[in-house]
């Protein structure tokens, strides 16, 4: 695990899949910048620790990680590629792994995403003492401004079973230069919030 922190980041990366669904049946989504919409979590769901929480500091640092990887995955997702986006700042290994194979899969099938993804997220455990400090998040994926389309134009329906709002997780780890890295991201469609 050590070889873990020590080892130098990924370049870029991005992500499609993360928001965990089977959209990369046609390759996600796809489309313009015009329209601004959210993409991560508000301001007033970015902390879940109260002031009187201890860990209130520790709990914020990895949810501004946390949200710093969706707002750059998004970056990535309007253009289906990781160029020019800082994703890899903020999550490597697995999680890394799989928005990387989201953009190729985008990007084969000329996808774009022009829509946004909202978020609650919270930090369900922390655990300071092991040898890399750990932390979970939980997200509650809100869909209803996705969108996604191909290089044409042409709109991608989400699929009709979708959820429009369902439960995420993510792994995120405190790597040795004090970094909040998120390692592992999975989404959970059957478990709907």
């Amino acid at each position: 695990m050590a070889d873990r922190q020590a080892q130098p980041w990924p370049g870029v990366m991005a992500m499609c899949g993360a928001v965990g669904l089977a959209l990369a049946l046609a390759g996600c989504g796809g489309g313009s910048d015009d329209k601004k919409p959210q993409t991560a979590p508000s301001a007033a769901s970015s902390v879940s620790a109260s002031p009187a929480d201890p860990d209130a500091a520790v709990k914020n640092a990895v949810l501004t990680s946390y949200t710093s990887m969706w707002v750059e995955q998004m970056k990535a997702y309007r253009k289906a590629s990781p160029d020019g986006t800082r994703l890899a700042d903020f999550a490597t290994l697995d999680a890394l792994s799989m928005f990387e194979r989201d953009l190729a899969t985008m990007k084969k099938n000329n996808t774009r995403v022009t829509g946004g993804v909202g978020h609650e997220a919270k930090v369900a455990e922390l655990d300071m003492e092991a040898k890399i400090p750990t932390a979970t998040v939980e997200d509650c994926i809100d869909l209803s401004q996705w969108k996604a389309q191909r290089t044409s134009g042409e709109p991608i329906p989400l699929p009709t079973a979708q959820p429009l709002r369902y439960v995420a997780t993510a792994t995120v780890e405190r790597w040795d230069n004090n970094r909040w890295m998120v390692t592992e991201y999975k989404s959970d469609g059957s478990q709907t919030c």
